[in-house]
């Protein structure tokens, strides 16, 4: 069996390739502010973007601004 493959038209960078889905997702890690747990949502270049009380209202949040959460432990 023969299989013909093509030569992509378009290549993407290894930089390209890293950056695809950034805009698209956000991560929520739990963090420890000042003795206090909270949850910290950072985008997926790692940029901190806000803090919240709750694990819930963190997920909401990520998905109110048409992104999809990722936990991270």
């Amino acid at each position: 069996m023969i299989i013909k493959t093509e030569t992509p038209k378009h290549q993407l960078s290894a930089n390209d390739l890293g950056s695809l889905g950034l805009e698209d997702m956000a991560y929520v890690k739990m963090v420890t502010v000042d003795g206090q747990k909270l949850h910290a949502i950072h985008a997926a270049d790692g940029t901190p973007l806000t803090v919240v009380a709750e694990r819930d209202l963190a997920f909401a949040t990520v998905l109110q601004h048409e992104m999809q959460p990722a936990s991270v432990h």
